[in-house]
């Protein structure tokens, strides 16, 4: 595929030079970003649950933690990306801090150049792909790429695996592997701390677990159910006062017919 400015490999797929970009006009820039494919060829079948619902569970979860603290995030999942004349590739999970989410709307591919912002946080789960890209090849490109920290949760041996640059040289960069302590690995990107349970990955923030959708989801029922029930309480509890009411009034009045039929004024009394 050719678009003016820019020749496109529909089996190498790629984004200009930042230099050759810079030099294309709005419209050529236009073209080439919506030309760049936002469909992934599946190089292995699916994996199913045990690959889906740990980035499944972790977007929801840091989707709805920026959302509560009001900082702005894109996540993405399997989203296809563009570094300036590099193979595409989409990882498990991506994060960019510090963005207008809602101006940005939904996104079919993420091309640095055009978004003037590269990847913040890049999350792999490996599974029954191929593990020596995500363990091996991804921790060399990512580095180079100049991605802050890069995860990889082995859904194979139950293990977590977290990288970030090494800031101590700015000329060369590489990952270093980030120490877990007390079980976490704490992101500086992220602000938080993720943790392995089973085949999935907890955040914290603190001592707190960032809560799941599922269980988000149970602490609502349960507030409503709380609010139904205190509701029927406050009812129920109305309900009798009035029925108590009624019954006094009503032994009152026959207090006050015997009294009448004894001659005595019931006023009187």
């Amino acid at each position: 595929m050719t678009t003016k400015g820019w020749p496109i490999d529909p089996s190498d797929p790629r984004a200009p030079p930042e230099d050759v970009w810079q030099g294309l006009s709005p419209a050529e820039q236009a073209r080439v970003y919506s030309s760049l494919p936002s469909e992934l060829p599946r190089a292995s079948p699916p994996e199913g649950d045990p690959h889906r619902l740990p980035k499944t569970r972790a977007l929801e979860a840091l989707g709805e933690y920026f959302r509560r603290i009001g900082r702005g995030v894109y996540l993405g999942s399997e989203l296809p990306v563009y570094y300036p004349n590099e193979p595409m590739f989409a990882p498990d999970l991506i994060a960019v801090l510090d963005v207008d989410a809602d101006r940005l709307g939904e996104r079919e591919r993420w091309m640095v150049s055009h978004e003037k912002r590269g990847l913040d946080f890049a999350m792999e789960v490996t599974l029954h792909g191929d593990k020596k890209k995500d363990l091996e090849t991804n921790v060399i490109w990512y580095a180079k790429l100049g991605i802050p920290e890069y995860f990889v949760l082995d859904a194979r041996t139950t293990r977590l695996i977290g990288y970030r640059l090494d800031e101590r040289d700015e000329r060369e960069r590489v990952y270093r592997s980030i120490v877990p302590q007390g079980g976490r690995w704490p992101s500086r990107v992220l602000g938080l701390d993720l943790a392995l349970e089973g085949r999935r990955v907890r955040f914290f923030h603190g001592s707190a677990a960032l809560p799941e959708a599922s269980e988000l989801i149970q602490r609502l029922e349960g507030m409503m159910d709380g609010l139904t029930s205190g509701k029927e309480t406050a009812e129920r509890a109305r309900e009798e006062s009035e029925r108590a009411r009624e019954e006094a009034e009503q032994r009152a009045e026959r207090l006050a017919a015997k009294l009448r039929e004894l001659g005595v004024d019931p006023d009187a009394v």
